[in-house]
């Protein structure tokens, strides 16, 4: 996997190119740059460059329910990457355990509390866990903006319709349809075992559909 670049800050804290990471040693080795920030890390010139040629960078957005990824790219090249973990779960479990705490708060002898009147939900609420998630990933992206001339930023939103991967002509009420839409139970089965007795291969008798159940149902 290719190295991180560095992000590099002007002396006015205004954003520069990323430099390969044996450049920003360098710079720190001769006392030309500090470091403004360690995750992700980040130098500061000490001395002001006028008029600087900014490259062009693509921030690329990749977000899911437990981790979310970022990937900065500069023409072909990947040189920053980054695996966000998100603390949903941590946050759900911490919910519960606060309910659980309410709940037996109520069963409690204590002083009367005015019930609340209050609780209605306002308009655009988000679950604690997706508004954490929504947050965090805000966050990152405005810092990634703040330390490096990204022009472009790109979130893969990817949605599958397994329906239209089998069948491509699929349309309107066929998608409440089923594989077994136009079939019994019974037909379905016989059919599928070529009308013969799984067990033995019998044909031309009478089978039985066996569930798990002492149920038997004919098929004739």
């Amino acid at each position: 996997m290719p190295t991180n670049y560095v992000f590099l800050l002007n002396s006015d804290k205004s954003f520069l190119n990323m430099i390969h990471p044996a450049r920003a040693r360098e710079l720190q080795k001769l006392g030309k740059a500090a470091v403004y920030r360690t995750y992700p890390y980040v130098l500061i010139l000490k001395k002001y460059i006028e008029n600087p040629v900014l490259k062009s960078y693509i921030l690329k957005i990749d977000p899911g329910s437990k981790f979310t990824g970022f990937a900065i790219q500069e023409g072909k090249n990947i040189v920053f990457r980054m695996e966000l973990e998100h603390r949903g779960e941590m946050i759900k479990s911490s919910l519960q355990k606060r309910a659980g705490f309410r709940r037996g708060r109520r069963s409690r002898n204590l002083r009367y509390r005015k019930s609340r009147f209050n609780r209605t939900k306002q308009s655009g609420w988000l679950p604690p866990s997706l508004n954490h998630r929504v947050l965090t990933t805000l966050t990152w992206l405005k810092r990634f903006i703040r330390y490096c001339p990204i022009i472009t930023v790109e979130i893969e939103q990817v949605k599958f319709d397994s329906q239209k991967l089998v069948n491509n002509d699929i349309s309107r009420i066929e998608y409440q349809q089923g594989t077994l839409a136009g079939y019994e139970v019974r037909e379905y089965l016989l059919e599928k075992y070529k009308r013969q007795c799984i067990y033995c291969g019998a044909k031309n008798t009478r089978l039985e559909i066996v569930l798990k159940n002492p149920l038997k149902i004919p098929a004739y």
